[in-house]
């Protein structure tokens, strides 16, 4: 091993790229967090700074978003108005993650998971809770190693149906 920490050949040595890669694992971890974070407190500055800057993704190009159900949504301008109507339209809503999966490749990272949601509507009378719903989204997030740190890319929910969507056929 040289004094920079490489093995002969140039190659970073096992604890280092082991320490590197955890590292990596774990900023994409927060950075996901921080994206539902966001959603659940209805901060739409906090959603804006997940995603690609405007240096590395423009009005109409450079990030991909698909919400169940929703077309694809390209740009910023899209994807940054998605959010703000789904926080307009919903009166509460928390994700419980589960099945959190990351594969760092270079400067992209893979994040998938399960999104177990708990949302509620407006209610109907003033002073009282909405109704509360609950469902599953799968989710594909996508990040890209920026200067200012990881940052989603891409983000695609599809719905799950659970057996009580079906409805028996007696």
């Amino acid at each position: 091993m040289t004094g920079d920490g490489t093995v002969g050949n140039g190659m970073l040595g096992n604890g280092a790229a082991a320490s590197r890669a955890a590292a990596d694992r774990e900023a994409v971890l927060a950075a996901n967090q921080r994206l539902y974070e966001a959603l659940e407190n209805g901060d739409l500055e906090a959603i804006e700074d997940v995603w690609l800057s405007a240096a590395d993704a423009d009005d109409k190009t450079g990030v991909v978003c698909v919400h169940p159900g929703w077309p694809v949504l390209r740009g910023r301008a899209q994807v940054t108005r998605s959010y703000l109507l789904i926080m307009m339209n919903t009166e509460y809503i928390q994700f419980f993650l589960t099945d959190v999966e990351v594969e760092v490749q270079g400067d992209v990272a893979l994040v998938t998971c399960t999104e177990n949601i708990l949302s509620g509507g407006e209610a109907e009378e003033e002073g009282e809770l909405g109704p509360l719903v609950g469902g599953k989204v799968v989710s594909t997030n996508l990040f890209r190693r920026t200067a200012a740190g990881w940052r989603l890319w891409s983000h695609h929910g599809s719905p799950v149906l659970t057996s009580g969507d079906d409805e028996d056929e007696d």
